[in-house]
């Protein structure tokens, strides 16, 4: 007789699975997750303990069920007593049904602000600490949603679209791509219930960008294409993020000429962007247009021309975007090392990692790991083992 595995023990497995981590991986975070307040074993015994744990044989006990929550960004209590668990399912099948009732303008503000407070903590915690409050407000707002109606119900739909958003960039930077495509079918889908032509256009920009972080360069162009198809109705903001990401997509397929010209375009409408929207304002980020021609030129191999202008943008960004300069930093690594500059590189490096042991993004540890690659020419060296070291300790 096959013993059932407790579905604690299936939801530890599954949740590791989803972030593409392996049971090596899994150890490091929850000593991650530790951050020193708690002496963990040897890495080789806690895998063990990981395999056992999985299987089913044990329930883990004190502190690995908090640290397990913090390495997930999950409640506690979703992980190991079956709480209320917003899956990709629930978000997958829409509204609840419902009948109509009053619902009070005023959570329209509330909600709003709770989204505001959201992006501005994601700068400084990164995806992991948020992801599971986003969850719960979203179905909150999709309960609200299928009960009001009017232009309360549309307010809500827009807030739910943006919550989505919201939620697919968490995942997409934690490393889940599955969910991080699900949250953005449900940002396209809340989109066109509100009859929002803007909203529409960057829910599929949104799902070019997923695109482009999977290398997926067909499906970037096309999906900006489908985000451009009504330009003259869109205002500034949402055709320079749909020009930028198309550009991304060009980049990919090794197409410079049209990679500039529609950065170039980008850069010719940005300084008119002047509405009061919440979502898509990374692009008021100083110096946005030449940050995206920086990762194009990198993606299309043009590394002492993505040098210039890293040089010229990484000190121009506020403390505050933690990891974006993370990101920025493995990015300028990687040109560095290809050029090569090997000091400058391991710098760059160097700071990379000190900021990902702060945000936990799977996107910036995805952008060091491409620095590995770029070291073949000085890996003998002093300066090449020193940065394999440095790599290996988080890739």
């Amino acid at each position: 007789m096959i013993r059932k595995v407790p579905p604690w023990a299936a939801r530890l497995r599954e949740e590791r699975r989803e972030r593409g981590w392996t049971q090596r991986e899994m150890a490091k975070r929850l000593a991650d997750a530790a951050s020193g307040d708690v002496r963990l074993p040897e890495r080789d015994s806690l895998i063990r303990r990981i395999k056992d744990w999985e299987a089913g044989n044990h329930r883990p006990k004190d502190p690995y069920p908090v640290l397990y929550a913090r390495a997930f960004g999950l409640d506690e209590a979703e992980l190991f007593e079956g709480g209320h668990r917003v899956t990709t399912d629930a978000v997958a099948h829409g509204f609840p049904a419902s009948s109509h009732r009053h619902v009070a303008p005023e959570l329209v503000d509330y909600f709003r602000l709770q989204l505001l407070s959201h992006y501005a903590a994601d700068a400084f915690l990164g995806p992991r600490h948020l992801i599971a409050t986003v969850a719960v407000q979203y179905q909150s707002i999709t309960e609200l949603a299928g009960q009001a109606d009017g232009e309360v119900q549309r307010e809500l739909l827009r807030l739910g679209a943006g919550f989505a958003a919201f939620a697919g960039w968490l995942c997409q930077d934690a490393g889940m791509t599955g969910r991080a495509a699900v949250w953005l079918n449900a940002n396209l889908e809340m989109a066109h219930r509100a009859q929002d032509v803007q909203l529409v256009s960057h829910a599929l920009t949104n799902k070019a960008m997923l695109a482009a972080d999977l290398g997926d360069a067909s499906a970037v162009i096309g999906l900006t294409a489908a985000a451009l198809s009504d330009r003259g109705k869109l205002m500034p903001k949402t055709q320079v993020l749909a020009l930028q990401q198309s550009a991304h997509g060009y980049a990919l397929a090794s197409d410079r000429a049209r990679c500039d010209a529609l950065l170039d375009q980008a850069a010719a409408i940005i300084d008119d962007i002047d509405d009061d929207h919440m979502w898509g304002n990374a692009c008021r980020t100083p110096n946005y247009v030449e940050i995206q021609r920086a990762t194009c030129y990198g993606r299309l191999g043009l590394t002492t021309d993505a040098v210039v202008l890293w040089d010229q943008i990484l000190p121009s960004m506020p403390v505050t975007a933690r990891r974006d300069i993370g990101v920025f930093l493995a990015r300028q690594s990687a040109a560095l090392a290809t050029i090569p500059e090997p000091e400058r590189a391991t710098d760059a490096a160097r700071k990379a990692i000190e900021l990902l042991h702060q945000t936990g993004s799977i996107r910036q540890r995805a952008e060091l790991a491409a620095v590995s690659a770029r070291i073949g020419a000085w890996a003998d060296t002093a300066q090449g083992r020193e940065m394999a070291e440095m790599l290996a300790g988080v890739t």
